[in-house]
């Protein structure tokens, strides 16, 4: 077992993982937005400055790693092809590619590498992918297969002895899957922030919702994410922060059904961002949900998302070191 750093979070940059496979290993009929992460990764290509962002292919995650958060048989059932029907269906991301497999323990280990990297070097790290947060220990739902939020929790707890794991959830749906997943570990807390007349429509209990009417704007939900890190600070004091980034609350999402702002999107990683740096706790960021009309609104909240990290990332870097 590795200990994680104590002390100054110590970052250059922010390392993102991301691979062509993330888009080209589904189908170009899929009813989801493929295209979103390779547009998210042109994005911060022609936006980014100084060399603050450096990518990262992910190789496959060890499949013994998925066995920590999800029943062997749903696992083995998935890698052989031999998935049932109705399960398949519940997925979604039909037709189903060669490369899905590939794909997917592609993308899981996303996270879970970038887990890796922010706590054996502190300050933040991200997936251009990832926040898989429907998928349950023993089925998938949501276009989700695994839970690489869950995954990489378990993989933080085995390898580096960590106690307290946050899970933050602020993608406009409720993260079923983890809260399921989690349910009664009080090493792992779970927060979901999302619109309570919106899928899943069977809403697990995570530790902390925070459910929203649609139409919700900026203002309510901006005043409730502050309070609520407000009292995390002071309560649970998490070693990990795993920030689940969807944007699919922009008022233009197609999936979302509240109505917040670009403003209001930004504002919302600035309070998740400064919560992280009053705790001093290493941040991984993945990308959620995004499904706007038109796409190009998704893709700048996303790209948003991670150049944001990376100016929080150059700010850690360039604050007094502390002394040994």
């Amino acid at each position: 077992m590795t200990s994680p750093p104590s002390g100054k979070l110590r970052t250059t940059g922010i390392p993102l993982w991301y691979s062509q496979i993330y888009t080209d290993g589904l189908d170009p009929e899929v009813r989801f937005p493929r295209l979103r992460y390779r547009l998210v990764r042109e994005g911060l290509e022609s936006s980014r400055a100084s060399g603050a962002i450096h990518f990262n292919d992910p190789d496959p995650l060890p499949v013994e790693d998925l066995y920590l958060a999800h029943d062997p048989s749903y696992v083995e059932a998935f890698l052989s092809g031999t998935m049932d029907e109705p399960t398949m269906r519940r997925i979604g991301l039909r037709p189903w590619t060669e490369k899905i497999s590939a794909r997917t323990l592609k993308l899981t280990n996303g996270t879970v590498l970038a887990m890796r990297h922010a706590v054996e070097h502190g300050g933040v790290s991200g997936n251009l992918g990832g926040g898989t947060h429907h998928a349950h220990k023993d089925f998938g739902s949501g276009y989700c297969i695994f839970n690489d939020l869950a995954v990489a929790a378990r993989v933080a707890q085995r390898d580096y002895g960590l106690n307290r794991v946050l899970i933050l959830d602020l993608d406009v749906h409720q993260g079923d899957g983890t809260a399921a997943i989690f349910e009664s570990d009080t090493t792992v807390r779970t927060i979901s922030f999302h619109c309570e007349k919106n899928f899943p429509f069977r809403k697990m209990k995570s530790d902390l919702d925070v459910e929203f009417p649609p139409e919700t704007g900026d203002d309510l939900y901006l005043h409730k994410l502050k309070d609520v890190l407000q009292t995390e600070a002071n309560t649970f004091s998490p070693e990990l922060i795993l920030f689940q980034a969807g944007v699919d609350a922009h008022s233009n999402d197609s999936l979302g059904f509240l109505n917040l702002s670009h403003e209001g999107l930004r504002a919302r990683n600035s309070l998740v961002f400064d919560f992280a740096s009053r705790l001093g706790v290493p941040i991984v960021i993945t990308m959620g949900g995004g499904y706007g009309e038109p796409i190009e609104n998704s893709i700048q909240a996303h790209v948003d998302v991670f150049l944001q990290a990376a100016q929080y990332a150059n700010e850690l870097d360039s604050s007094p070191k502390s002394s040994a």
